[in-house]
């Protein structure tokens, strides 16, 4: 494996562990707020702190680049509108723990968005990983919290999976001619108008006195960290080691958050969760090994 690839895939390793939370305190958060303020104020506070970054380093405004601005705002829909609300209303009826449904189908919808948007031509092998890793991974959410009958909270979940794939792709391609920090960075910037306005909406502003310090936390993270500096690290992951392939770091996603919905929610995972955690650590090994055919 070369260098590149290698740090490619610790980047994107680093930023699954980062979006991880973001399940188990979207859920937490909801005790004090409304999906619609979590999803709005965060996406408002990280555009706030991409603002201030851009100032500071200075760098240039690249809006006025027609086909890099269409990129930016079909991605901003995808990433900082529609999975943020789909996740946040739907973790009101199920548990954090049921995400792993959406975390399980990312990296094979990843994949496929990755092919059909930013170029990018997966092998079969990778598509094979892809697919197993995403029946396993969906076998374990299924044990662990996810059975049931299927309802309106799985119908956001799986349209977050199709959102999120389609915005790592675009944004991915993006991160090729602009660092990774650059794409989240304007296109949150570029959603500043709208989130802002519909934050200062939805916030609570007639039991704000009563919010948990708790509460508040999770929606800093949420903002600072699962809006903004994971993708720092995701992007500049996508760009080094590839969209698809990178990607398939996604599948260990379901098990920090079932490991982070513990101690966060209460929600103890199945003694099962370990065997599963090594099955899929094992494809994403073997999803490495193979190779993409050439554009």
């Amino acid at each position: 494996m070369d260098r590149r690839l290698a740090l490619g895939l610790l980047l994107g390793f680093v930023a699954v562990v980062m979006f991880g939370a973001t399940l188990p305190l979207t859920r937490f958060a909801l005790h004090d707020f409304s999906p619609w303020f979590i999803s709005f104020g965060r996406a408002a506070l990280a555009g706030f702190a991409a603002l201030g970054l851009v100032l500071v380093m200075r760098r240039p405004w690249p809006f006025g680049q027609r086909a890099v601005l269409w990129r930016l705002a079909v991605s901003s829909g995808c990433l900082i509108f529609v999975f943020p609300l789909a996740i946040g209303v739907a973790t009101q009826t199920v548990p954090a723990a049921h995400g792993g449904i959406v975390l399980g189908l990312l990296p094979l919808c990843t994949a496929i968005a990755a092919m059909l948007l930013a170029g990018e031509r997966p092998g079969l092998g990778l598509f094979a990983a892809s697919a197993v890793g995403a029946g396993l991974v969906v076998a374990f959410a299924l044990r662990n919290g996810a059975g049931g009958a299927l309802g309106m909270g799985d119908s956001l979940l799986f349209l977050g999976v199709i959102a999120c794939a389609i915005g790592y792709a675009v944004s991915g391609g993006l991160a090729r001619t602009m660092s990774g920090w650059e794409v989240i960075a304007f296109m949150l910037i570029l959603c500043l108008p709208v989130t802002l306005p519909l934050a200062l909406l939805t916030f609570p502003w007639g039991g704000a006195g009563t919010v948990a310090g708790a509460s508040w936390a999770a929606l800093l993270y949420l903002g600072l960290f699962s809006q903004l500096i994971g993708f720092f690290f995701w992007n500049a992951g996508l760009a080094m080691g590839g969209i698809a392939r990178v990607g398939q770091m996604q599948l260990l996603q379901t098990f920090v958050t079932v490991g982070l919905a513990w101690p966060i929610n209460g929600e103890v995972p199945d003694a099962e969760t370990v065997a599963f955690a090594a099955g899929v650590a094992l494809v994403v090994a073997v999803a490495q090994r193979t190779r993409s055919r050439p554009h």
